[in-house]
């Protein structure tokens, strides 16, 4: 079991040092309330969770320092305050500045916590509508956390520590799960710097020891593999957040020989399966992880109904046929956005790019789909002829208007706000 707990700035931090740190720090916050821990920092946030989860407060899984979204997060969770390692607006918000108290003897025992103590609350991203709240108990977290471990080889008798580079914020679920609550866990260490950028990343992977893992999205596989530069040995390639393309998966195993996983997962439950993209179509559950249609049994939390239509098999795998919300049905047929957006992307000379759509589609006859697009060489007409081979006709887009970047977010998402304002600067 690896004693270093994290790479920062070029030194290492202790699980010791860590538990003194976070032991001290928790000290400093109010007796009740809720954490909004939004640190930049990968090791000041696990420090500002783990020193909320000691004070006994849940922490709101929440990045956006945006002084009207923070006010409503206050006005729904009543004693919220902010951890930040960076200057906020001004806000009707507590603010505690996250710092290392560096210990001078780092001899704290590991703090108990309650299996059943509120953790976390995750949000869902906004994509489809309003975030919603899903509760994280302690145990909960941990069942995840320990699954996901054996499952990709983290534990002590499983060889080496692993030592990990994230793209991914440590307050999407995904990120939190991966990077705060496993180092927890299992037998790895976190990179706590920049890891945004190609530069970022790379940088980040050369300054670490082997074995090396990469946590990230399609978005930011896309821009590290049209990189010129070869990244450091890697042990392998976590991506989730969205379906991997295969060109993806086949280029990461071929440039980087490394295998290329992924996770599947939803903020209501966690990531709860994986596979290897290359080998495996459908998805394996996680030990202890069962799926009945779109339902799914977590342990310490019991049954949640997923976002997602699954398709079981008599292997105990499952098969992703789209999100609820992105299956469309037009002229008889019915299709994934998800996957009719995959097939936009692998379009030659397309950077980007989304299918939408219309409100009425349910309700009109006459209604197509449309689709923004990030293509600086191509015209509409050039990408719809390339569509007109790969897709049914009536799911071809109509328009497709040709923009130079759509408003992403850290995890490559569209919130439904910023979709609607997409769409509505080309009305």
């Amino acid at each position: 079991m690896t004693d270093t707990l994290c790479f920062q700035e070029g030194s290492t931090i202790s699980i010791g040092q860590f538990i003194a740190e976070a032991t001290l720090f928790a000290a400093q916050l109010p007796a009740r309330g809720y954490a909004i821990n939004l640190a930049k920092d990968r090791y000041l946030a696990l420090l500002g969770f783990a020193a909320a989860l000691i004070r006994g407060h849940a922490t709101l899984l929440h990045s956006d320092p945006a002084p009207v979204r923070l006010a409503a997060l206050a006005a729904r969770y009543p004693g919220a305050y902010a951890l930040a390692d960076f200057p906020l607006p001004a806000t009707a918000l507590q603010i505690f500045t996250l710092y290392r108290p560096r210990a001078a003897a780092p001899h704290h025992p590991a703090p108990v916590i309650p299996a059943g103590q509120l953790a976390a609350i995750a949000f869902t991203s906004g994509s489809t509508g309003e975030p919603s709240a899903h509760e994280k108990p302690w145990g909960a977290i941990n069942a995840t956390a320990f699954a996901a471990a054996e499952r990709f080889g983290f534990r002590t008798q499983d060889g080496a520590p692993t030592n990990i580079v994230a793209t991914v914020p440590p307050q999407h679920m995904y990120g939190f799960e991966t990077t705060m609550v496993m180092p927890l866990h299992a037998n790895i260490a976190i990179h706590s710097g920049a890891s945004f950028f190609p530069g970022d990343v790379l940088k980040a992977l050369e300054s670490l020891p082997p074995r090396r893992l990469l946590i990230t999205t399609p978005l930011h596989l896309r821009a590290l593999l049209g990189d010129t530069r070869q990244p450091a040995t890697l042990s392998g390639v976590i991506s989730a957040t969205a379906p991997l393309s295969p060109a993806i998966a086949e280029a990461v195993e071929r440039d980087w020989s490394a295998p290329m996983l992924e996770i599947y997962g939803a903020s209501e439950a966690g990531s709860i399966a994986s596979r290897r993209s290359l080998h495996e179509p459908d998805w394996l559950p996680y030990g202890g992880i069962s799926v009945s249609g779109n339902i799914v049994s977590i342990p310490g939390i019991g049954w949640v109904p997923l976002a997602d239509e699954l398709e079981t098999g008599p292997n105990g795998r499952f098969r992703l046929l789209g999100r609820l919300a992105d299956l469309v049905k037009l002229g008889g047929r019915r299709a994934s956005l998800g996957e009719l957006n995959r097939i936009l992307t692998e379009v030659p000379g397309v950077e980007d790019g989304i299918f939408v759509a219309p409100s009425d589609i349910e309700s009109n006859p006459a209604a197509r789909l449309s689709a923004y697009v990030v293509a600086p060489n191509l015209t509409a007409e050039g990408i719809l002829g390339v569509l007109r081979e790969k897709m049914e006709a009536v799911f071809l887009p109509r328009p497709i208007v040709l923009v130079p970047a759509l408003p992403r977010n850290a995890l490559g998402k569209l919130p439904q706000a910023a979709l609607k304002g997409l769409q509505g600067s080309n009305v």
